[in-house]
């Protein structure tokens, strides 16, 4: 089950996950099958670290860090949606949060970005 923001619970939905994902990565190189791996990645971590319930925040966290990894701009749209900023100084804030951790995170990785 999944506990939402105002406390109620549904099923846990993976074409709910799908779908925010396929909306997050509109008109980028990301195909199906990616979507497909994150979304089956996402599952079983949950799997693993819960028991029967999670937080949809929890949920929410995990697929921007595997967003983060897979495509920068997908990331940067679901948290925006997904953290509804309200303003650009939000969205702003996000944007040097994830920099700041790819400049701590790769030291010297490509992280799956291309090299010019």
């Amino acid at each position: 089950m999944v506990i939402k923001r105002d406390s109620s619970r549904q099923p846990f939905d993976r074409k709910k996950i799908i779908a925010g994902i396929i909306k997050a990565c509109e008109k980028r190189p990301v195909s199906i099958d990616k979507i497909e791996e994150l979304t089956t990645q996402v599952e079983r971590t949950l799997q693993k670290k819960y028991d029967r319930e999670v937080a949809a925040k929890d949920i929410g966290e995990l697929l921007m860090e595997k967003l983060m990894v897979l495509d920068e701009i997908a990331y940067v749209r679901f948290a925006s949606v997904y953290r509804q900023f309200r303003d650009v100084n939000q969205f702003m804030s996000e944007l040097r949060y994830m920099l700041d951790k790819e400049k701590k995170d790769t030291k010297g990785h490509n992280y799956g970005r291309s090299r010019a």
